[in-house]
């Protein structure tokens, strides 16, 4: 198949203002779930509580992304926009995951370091702000920018509930020229260039924090 530069030209702007949606819904995504999931993570501890959020969080892990999307999006009040709610769903959805994440963090934290904290009579707020949390994410940084390209390489996903992402406007453009091979082709192109800069600097993380 001959490459169209015309068809090109036409698809790149729209691409491009689909990137800057996705890279919006995965940096807003990211935090919520970043956020969300230390909160459960230290919730978890609590007897009464913990094992209630952690069957929650058990059945978001394993209920596809795909279907949480679909059905959130159409039990969602008529004002809240797709983008929202795919937004909220990222961030639910990874919250899951890095909630696993930050608890190994706090569990690899020396126990000495908590009968410290009881010895001293430190309220919680200080053991956990001041002595385990800065310990614990310190250890996991790696791991939590894994699911940071994990969720950008999941926006795709997006389309189903009409977010205009790239893929929302590669579908569009490819029915209405009959040319889905560039507009495909130039996705996957922009996720490349987007994704491997940050495997990159995911792997230097990596190599910094291994010895702590």
């Amino acid at each position: 198949m001959m490459w169209d530069w015309e068809f090109t030209a036409v698809v790149v702007p729209r691409l491009l203002d689909g990137l800057v949606i996705t890279v919006l819904a995965t940096l807003i995504g990211y935090l919520v779930a970043l956020a969300l999931g230390l909160a459960v993570a230290i919730v978890r501890r609590v007897r009464i509580i913990g094992p209630i959020v952690h069957a929650v969080m058990e059945f978001i892990r394993t209920t596809p992304l795909l279907v949480q999307l679909l059905f959130v999006f159409f039990l969602a009040p008529s004002g809240m926009t797709a983008l929202t709610v795919g937004i909220t769903v990222l961030g639910v959805h990874y919250a899951a995951y890095t909630a696993e994440v930050y608890r190994s963090g706090i569990e690899g934290v020396a126990k000495g370091q908590w009968e410290a904290c009881r010895a001293l009579s430190l309220p919680p707020l200080r053991v956990w702000g001041a002595v385990i949390l800065p310990q614990a994410i310190r250890k996991v940084i790696p791991a939590l920018g894994n699911y940071l390209i994990a969720m950008f390489k999941d926006t795709p996903l997006l389309y189903a509930i009409t977010v205009q992402e790239m893929m929302f406007h590669a579908s569009g453009l490819g029915g209405q020229y009959f040319r889905n091979f560039e507009a495909i082709t130039l996705v996957g192109l922009l996720f490349v260039l987007v994704s491997v800069p940050s495997a990159i600097l995911i792997r230097r993380l990596e190599r910094r924090y291994a010895a702590v």
